[in-house]
């Protein structure tokens, strides 16, 4: 035991000198220092990202969120593998032949990455022609809802339910944008046949100068009436048509709506909804239609 216990304290005086503390000690000093330096320098640089595109009066707020985000991400992940780098070199690790071999490496994977390529390019074109924006409310690869961020490879858009649905960019071949331009606002009023049309679409003509009035800030033209729309099998469906800012289409739709049942309702105009109908069996027109039907038949 005596002589474990001396081996024990011969090899730890071996390995653990005065000079191997102090190197060690040097080492981890000087990566405190690359790290704080190196937090500094990413405050420094997400700053002038800041200020620069602020400063750039060319582009819109929309394209401008999204390359300040994409711009600070591209910084920070330089400044990642620069320190990345710096660190390892400190340590003796040596980094030129890993970037040599990472290097050879890649190049026998990327022949199975043609997803990743396929990423990275549609990333940089959809920045490039503007497609959409930080911020916007779109369509795009099967998902609905608001952009959160827009990277060279994937995008992040947050559904209505509040989670966030990571998209390739690869799998975004089509795209609706519902906060460019105007947006168009359209709803369908059914009145029973009872009603009279041109009482109805004079009831209807009113009240959208009302809201004209009352949501001037939002609406951008209309509402209006168009007419007749269809003579369904149960209704006459009348058709009003308004245009809005973006993103405000969903919630005047809805106000439209509340407006013309609340207006239908003082002048005793009836909206038509499904009836039914029963007849007793020992009703004499139900028994001459079912009469009628067998000897069709």
């Amino acid at each position: 035991m005596g002589i474990v216990l001396e081996n024990a304290i011969n090899w730890f005086n071996q390995f653990f000198t005065s000079d191997v503390i102090f190197g060690a000690l040097s080492k981890l000093t000087y990566t405190i220092i690359i790290l704080f330096f190196s937090l500094m320098v990413l405050k420094f640089g997400n700053k002038v990202i800041d200020k620069i595109i602020d400063g750039d009066k060319g582009n819109g707020i929309r394209r401008k969120k999204t390359l300040m985000l994409l711009l600070k991400s591209i910084f920070r992940y330089t400044i990642y593998f620069i320190v990345g780098v710096i660190i390892l070199s400190i340590f003796g690790v040596p980094v030129a032949s890993l970037i040599a071999g990472a290097g050879i490496i890649g190049l026998a994977v990327g022949f199975g990455a043609q997803n990743l390529v396929k990423d990275v390019i549609n990333g940089i074109f959809i920045l490039l022609e503007d497609q959409f924006a930080v911020g916007d409310y779109v369509s795009a690869g099967g998902v609905e809802g608001i952009v959160e961020e827009i990277g060279v490879r994937t995008t992040r858009i947050r559904n209505l339910g509040g989670g966030i649905q990571i998209i390739p960019n690869g799998e975004i071949n089509k795209v609706i944008n519902y906060s460019v331009g105007e947006m168009r606002v359209m709803v369908d009023v059914r009145i029973s046949y009872e009603e009279a049309p041109a009482e109805a679409i004079a009831v209807l003509e009113e009240l959208c100068e009302e809201i004209a009035v009352e949501k001037a800030d939002i609406l951008t033209d209309g509402p209006f009436v168009l007419g007749v729309n269809e003579l369904a099998s149960s209704s006459v469906d009348l058709r009003v048509l308004a245009r809005t800012k973006p993103m405000e289409q969903w919630g005047m739709g809805r106000y439209i709506k509340q407006r013309i049942k609340e207006r239908f309702d003082e002048k005793g105009i009836e909206i038509a909804y499904p009836h039914l109908v029963l007849l007793p069996k020992d009703n004499p027109e139900s028994s001459f239609k079912e009469n009628t039907s067998k000897a069709s038949e």
